[in-house]
């Protein structure tokens, strides 16, 4: 393995690393979940505490960091790394001090969506835990019966909610919230059973989850402790989804909204700078109209003049050179176009050399039907992963949609753009490596990537071309949605004008997005239940390609030929910031806490799952 071998030896820390590789380790200890979502090793076999007593302590944990790096940063002014202890000390300060402001904001005590909380988490550390062993499995019965405690405690978290004055789930994430918890509580068909079913000394039972290996000889005793651990989850999210249906959702609000001031908290979150969401609101609309003209032009070349965007998908749809079929011919031609991304980008707008090379592309044992990456782990011993969730029954897959989510999810996006941060250990702390992760920054980075393969002509098909736009106009959608809905802003006439509600958004997407019914539920749910994230990616977008103008611009300023491999490089090797502090990394700056962007920052890990 090459791992950071190529790399420069690494750099002695300075005050402002010590404190930030501590604040990982001690990170690592309270939240031992994300611990694994990361790759830091030493605790796969807990859950962690996620009572109010947890986040306590975790709170407590942020502001002595806080405290820590106000004294250090005297001590490391004018120093050989004070440059980049000042990007770190940024992006500390932003981060942290958004969990901090959530925290106090009692956000831990409102935490269910369809898509990332409590709910789904701890389901999906097991897709990223090795089962390959006995010694494996074994860690993996630790933290099954380690999880009954964590629903205890998440369930009083929900229960204090219940009793103050702060947030709440609303009715439709408390739903959302039960509907998921009642499939993992089945306790004949609950998803725990069926992973626990597969470790059998005879290898693989038939039907166990694909892409999950299982180890011979685990013995009977260990059989019989996984399966009682199994059923001893399935029994505690039974427990869970009694609580969502008869103490949360009586008392749960109706509306959607979170109105401004919550929702302004989250976009900072996500997109790690504040920005005017009303003016982003109308550029949204624009947005989405320039999309969808250049939406009708492809069709009329796709499927004749005159022709319609459903017009374009039948045609497209009903081609047998833009399908594959079987699991197995998807995994191989999501290998292949990863593999000639990379050939292609290699030394012209990238450099991808070493472990950056290596990513595995797999069929996900969940059946969701979604698309997304996971990074690997500080040593790589855990790989870049691409995984795709195909539905029961699912058989055929049209790689007109799908090409540019490749891209997305692997080379140009997050593959490359994780995998950088990870190998310049010279330069990134852990911290900086690992953790930080900000949705603007990541997702942004990862629409850019898409534009990006469709201006260097990889998506010259029109077929491929048309399923980025159809990509596309679902993130500007969102944009419009999300922002909408949450606060409470007039909407469109055609959409039946007053005031944006749950049933606008979906006759709204509905006629934008060019999906099938149930990706597009799920979609819906998701902008409803988890306000602000959903926008990150398509903001995000907008401030690379507004970093790259102005990368450009000062080079002609300066007389110089503006290289996009080195502006690629230069901003890669940074890792994820928040976007105001990138901003400012790039221009020269500090990157210091002034301006838009700060305080803030709640983005409390780099997210072990990326969505698309």
């Amino acid at each position: 393995m090459h791992g950071a071998g190529s790399l420069p030896p690494v750099r002695q820390p300075s005050a402002i690393d010590v404190i930030a590789e501590d604040h990982v380790r001690l990170f690592a200890v309270l939240r031992p979940t994300w611990a694994t979502s990361l790759g830091i090793p030493g605790h796969d076999d807990r859950m962690g505490d996620l009572s109010p007593a947890g986040h306590e302590e975790y709170a407590e944990l942020v502001r002595t960091t806080l405290q820590l790096l106000d004294s250090a940063e005297r001590e490391v002014a004018g120093t050989d790394a004070a440059q980049r202890d000042a990007v770190t000390l940024a992006a500390l300060r932003d981060r942290l001090g958004l969990e901090l402001e959530s925290y106090e904001a009692g956000e831990y005590r409102a935490a269910v969506n369809n898509i990332e909380s409590p709910v789904q988490g701890l389901r999906d550390v097991f897709d990223l835990m090795p089962s390959e062993t006995a010694a494996d499995w074994e860690m993996i019965g630790a933290r099954l019966a380690d999880l009954p405690q964590a629903i205890e405690g998440y369930i009083s978290c929900l229960r204090e909610g219940l009793a103050g004055p702060g947030p709440r789930p609303t009715r439709r994430q408390a739903e959302q919230g039960l509907a998921d918890a009642v499939l993992l509580a089945d306790p004949a068909h609950s998803w725990f059973v069926t992973f626990v079913a597969g470790a059998r000394p005879d290898g693989q039972a038939p039907g166990a989850p694909q892409g999950l290996g299982v180890a011979p000889g685990l013995g009977d005793a260990l059989a019989a402790r996984l399966h009682r651990s199994a059923r001893s989850a399935a029994e505690a999210y039974d427990h869970l989804a009694r609580v969502l249906r008869d103490e949360v959702l009586p008392g749960a609000p109706e509306a959607d909204a979170v109105g401004r001031e919550r929702y302004a908290r989250f976009s900072r979150e996500y997109i790690g700078a504040a920005v005017d969401l009303d003016e982003t609101y109308e550029w949204g609309l624009d947005n989405l109209r320039a999309i969808a003209a250049e939406q009708r032009r492809l069709a009329a070349r796709i499927a004749g003049p005159g022709a319609s965007v459903a017009d374009a998908v039948a045609v497209l749809d009903a081609d047998p050179s833009r399908r594959v079929h079987g699991t197995a011919a998807l995994q191989q031609w999501m290998t292949q176009v990863t593999e000639e991304a990379i050939t292609a980008l290699d030394g012209t707008h990238f450099d991808i050399s070493g472990e950056l090379r290596r990513l595995e592309c797999r069929i996900a044992p969940t059946t969701t039907g979604g698309i997304y990456y996971t990074g690997p782990s500080d040593d790589w011993s855990r790989p870049g992963r691409m995984w795709w969730s195909v539905p029961p029954g699912v058989e055929e897959f049209s790689t007109w949609r799908e090409r540019t989510t490749v891209y997305h999810e692997g080379v140009p996006g997050h593959h490359l753009q994780i995998g950088r941060a990870v190998v310049n250990k010279d330069e990134l702390n852990i911290w900086r490596r690992l953790v930080c992760w900000t949705s603007g920054h990541g997702e942004g980075w990862a629409l850019y990537a898409e534009r990006l393969m469709a201006e260097l002509g990889f998506l010259d098909d029109p077929g491929d071309r048309f399923g980025m736009l159809d990509a596309q106009m679902l993130r500007a959608a969102r944009v419009v949605f999300d922002i909408g809905v949450h606060l409470g802003k007039p909407a469109p006439a055609e959409f039946g004008g007053g005031t944006w509600d749950a049933a606008k958004g979906w006759t709204f997407l509905r006629e934008h997005v060019a999906s099938d019914e149930a990706t597009l539920r799920f979609e819906w749910n998701r902008y409803l239940t988890w306000p602000g994230q959903a926008p990150s990616y398509m903001v995000g977008q907008r401030i690379w390609q507004d970093l790259r103008r102005e990368a450009a611009a000062s080079a002609e300023a300066r007389g110089e030929v503006f290289s996009l491999r080195d502006f690629h490089a230069r901003a890669l090797a940074l890792g994820s910031l928040p976007l105001q502090v990138l901003r400012t990394a790039l221009s020269g700056g500090s990157g210091g806490p002034s301006g838009p962007g700060a305080p803030g920052g709640s983005g409390s890990g780099r997210a072990g799952v990326h969505h698309g």
